[in-house]
């Protein structure tokens, strides 16, 4: 295998773009393992980082955010060089495009249209994207997206074209309806009469509510739900931690037993 003399450190941010270039140009050719890749092997592997970009967002490391955004950005140069060695696009046309549809779509910035707020910003956005082809607002949530994340999504390309509540109170009155709804097809009714299927799909409507009304005061769920999740592991892993120190397995553990090392670990 040849020896290649690496490119040196960049100062600037259209060198450093094109060491990222040439140092998968250069992999893509000689390295075993990056020119057996395609764009169907490196997608779970895409999707993986972007999750660890979104981690370490969430934990608020910066440094670690550095790390995982570079490694976000060599894999979308990845695709585009793969892409070029069929002639179909490269990275150049990925970035022309994106540019084109910037300022298409920012006509207040690049044009003489007139906004008053950032609502406005996104009406035309969602105004615009009809107009260039797209058969419904929401075609462009992926199908593929998690349900939580989707549905964010879904009630902020509505809203995009005025399909939304007026005020928070009609919202959190949605939430209050669906509640009684699954109550009344749940938790009021002997588990042998339940049916389950209509059962989930008023829990359904209840967390799509609730997604709806945390939209409207400017809570992301899904970072909400994150974080309510590293909470809970974190505690959960101190109790473990506790009662190993004190010789305790927890299935042998009573739940008020549990939850004094619970409660500990919440002042920690």
């Amino acid at each position: 295998m040849p020896n290649h003399i690496a490119p040196s450190t960049a100062a600037d941010p259209a060198s450093a773009f094109q060491r990222l270039l040439t140092v998968l140009d250069t992999l893509r050719t000689d390295c075993p393992w990056d020119k057996k890749q395609t764009m169907e092997t490196l997608r779970h592997l895409t999707i993986e980082e972007t999750y660890e970009l979104s981690d370490a967002i969430l934990d608020g490391d910066l440094e670690e955010v550095k790390k995982e955004l570079g490694d976000v950005m060599m894999h979308l140069v990845f695709y585009a060089r793969i892409a070029s060695e069929t002639n179909d696009f490269t990275i150049v046309d990925v970035l022309n495009s994106v540019c084109d549809k910037l300022i298409n779509r920012h006509p207040h910035i690049y044009g003489d249209v007139e906004v008053k707020d950032e609502q406005d910003v996104k009406r035309n956005w969602e105004q615009i994207k009809l107009k260039e082809g797209n058969k419904s607002v929401l075609a462009g949530v992926p199908a593929g997206l998690p349900s939580l994340v989707k549905a964010s999504r879904i009630q902020e390309k509505a809203r995009g074209v005025g399909f939304d509540w007026d005020d928070k109170t009609q919202v959190w009155e949605k939430v209050e309806e669906e509640l009684e709804e699954f109550k009344k097809e749940y938790n009021t009714k002997d588990h042998e009469a339940i049916d389950v299927e209509k059962a989930e799909e008023e829990f359904g409507d209840l967390l799509f509510s609730l997604i709806n009304y945390a939209r409207f005061i400017n809570i992301n769920p899904e970072n909400a739900l994150e974080k309510t999740n590293k909470k809970f592991i974190k505690r959960f892993q101190y109790l473990e931690s506790k009662a190993k120190e004190n010789g305790k397995a927890l299935q042998d553990m009573t739940l008020a037993e549990m939850d004094v090392y619970w409660n500990e670990a919440k002042k920690v």
